[in-house]
């Protein structure tokens, strides 16, 4: 019998090969995040025969390779899958290794000619888990007769076979086993499926279920040494009713339809003082045009009949979760604005909208103060605008000792690894409309002594961020507005960043001098240098 008495339990630190499996898992998933906003997007039009979007996405990625551990059955930390991570799709849990069943939330494996647990998802499904915290989970087995109907005498007893023997056999194994949480919000429209790290099965016995039949109870306890799942400060903020390190509960003063408030644990810092704007402010003698709006009063579609359609080369640029598609760094994405007829919930209205998160600024360890998210965030979604007072270069470089405030327009970071990784297994899905390309007017936003939560938003060399041109409100492409979407899957309290796009010894200082900058952001494809 095989023992697991040295359990696999997730390091605290990064070797190589730990470092190279991260980056493969973030870029696998964005890849599928990728593929499968594409599909949503065709969804409606393709529902009465075509599946589920994340499901089509899946068989992309499977069908050209880039499933991760595919064939291996691990027991314990899968590389590259960390404590806290969280997922909006069961098929990435099969993606990644994570879980091995397609739709059963026991995964098993065989080992020395006896089945054992590798897994569990668990839910407030058809039975109810119980978590008292994230250290106990009781499990309910699987299988018996869970509803009953009116053609079943009697329910149906759960049996001690397939999931239920194997976790019954871990027990004796003592091997670790991977739990995965089920959540849903209240109205059931977002999934959220987060790795709260490795359990050991330390008993189980039978007990009689609402209706009537019996089921299978397991007892997992958390095994000690892993990182704690993010969000367990929150939990415990809820019970108490007040949020540790709390310093200012609203910085941006009720401009905001969602409060964002300041966190701070590291000192008594509280954050700088600046003005709250909500919007751009645009100087006196600026006056940009009014845009042509479109006609469509009853929702905008991918048509030539849709004018602002035309403008996105004939396709709206966002699916109807109102995720954007794609990432074009240099053109001009182009939303409904107050001159259209279509009403205020058409897809094609996103941004305008202001922020739909509850955001937090935080102090850091090594970089100031950062933004983080007390939502999960799915890829596709709009965070925020860089909004502050618009200025000329000319006048925007005398503002010297501001360069991380300081936002150059039309320099936004292009990532071509995701495009040349989606040319290859979707070539049928390469955007072949014209969308109409950025002006460069010489112009630089400053969010130094007027801005929002867009100012406190950090560099990272591996962002999980990504800036759009977008226009609405006026025409002129010189100065569209800087707008932030999530460009992964984004965990309960991770840092939002977004690429700076410096230049290495490309920026100077009023006496021609190169400037340097260290970068703290600590991601594993960190350069060390921010500019």
């Amino acid at each position: 019998m095989q023992e697991f008495s040295n359990v696999n339990v997730a390091p605290f630190h990064r070797n190589e090969p730990n470092a190279k499996a991260r980056i493969r898992v973030r870029a696998t998933l964005r890849l599928f995040h990728a593929v499968c906003r594409r599909l949503m997007k065709e969804e409606n039009k393709i529902s009465r025969g075509g599946g589920r979007a994340d499901v089509r996405a899946a068989k992309f990625l499977y069908d050209n390779g880039k499933y991760i551990n595919e064939g291996k059955q691990i027991i314990g930390s899968v590389p590259g899958v960390e404590v806290g991570d969280e997922f909006q799709y069961w098929k990435e849990l099969n993606i990644l290794g994570l879980h091995n069943q397609l739709v059963a939330g026991i995964g098993y494996s065989k080992r020395n000619g006896r089945v054992l647990a590798t897994s569990v998802v668990s839910s407030s499904g058809h039975y109810d888990d119980e978590m008292d915290s994230t250290d106990v989970l009781v499990y309910t087995g699987q299988g018996g007769n869970v509803i009953k109907n009116k053609n079943t005498d009697k329910p149906e007893d759960q049996k001690l076979e397939r999931g239920n023997l194997a976790l019954k056999n871990s027990i004796e194994a003592k091997n670790p086993v991977r739990v995965i949480m089920k959540s849903e919000s209240k109205d059931g429209s977002c999934k959220v499926y987060a790795y709260y790290g490795l359990y050991e099965v330390v008993r189980y016995w039978q007990e009689i279920w609402s209706h009537g039949m019996l089921v299978f109870k397991f007892e997992m306890r958390r095994i000690p040494g892993q990182l704690d799942v993010p969000w367990k400060e929150l939990k415990k903020s809820e019970k108490s009713k007040m949020r540790k390190g709390l310093c200012v509960a609203d910085i941006s003063y009720g401009k905001e339809l969602i409060p964002v408030c300041a966190i701070n644990t590291v000192d008594d810092e509280k954050p700088p003082k600046f003005k709250y704007l909500s919007s751009m402010i645009y100087p006196n003698w600026y006056s940009p045009g009014s845009p042509v709006g479109c006609d469509c009063t009853s929702g905008c579609t991918d048509s030539e009949k849709c004018a602002c359609a035309v403008k996105n080369g004939g396709k709206i640029p966002f699916n109807h979760n109102k995720a954007i598609v794609e990432a074009k760094p240099k053109s001009v994405v182009y939303e409904c604005g107050p001159h259209c007829r279509c009403p205020p919930t058409c897809h094609n209205r996103v941004s305008q909208h202001g922020i739909k998160f509850q955001f937090e600024i935080f102090k850091t360890k090594t970089k100031g103060w950062g933004v983080r998210s007390l939502n999960t965030i799915p890829s596709g979604s709009f965070i925020c605008e860089y909004t502050g007072m618009l200025l000329e270069d000319a006048e925007a470089e005398k503002n010297i000792g501001q360069d991380e405030y300081l936002f150059d327009i039309g320099n936004n970071y292009i990532d071509s690894s995701l495009c040349e990784e989606l040319s290859k297994i979707m070539p049928d899905a390469a955007d072949s409309s014209s969308s109409e390309v950025f002006e460069d007017g010489g112009f630089t936003i400053n969010a130094a002594n007027y801005g929002n939560i867009g100012r406190f938003i950090n560099h990272s060399c591996s962002p999980n961020l990504f800036t759009q041109n977008v226009l609405y409100d006026h025409d002129d492409k010189k100065i569209p507005h800087i707008m932030l979407f999530a460009d992964m899957n984004i965990p309960r309290m991770q840092e939002l960043a977004y690429h700076y796009n410096y230049k290495i010894d490309q920026v100077f200082d009023s006496d021609g001098n190169i400037k340097k900058k260290n970068c703290f952001c600590g991601a594993l494809e960190c350069t060390g240098r921010m500019y």
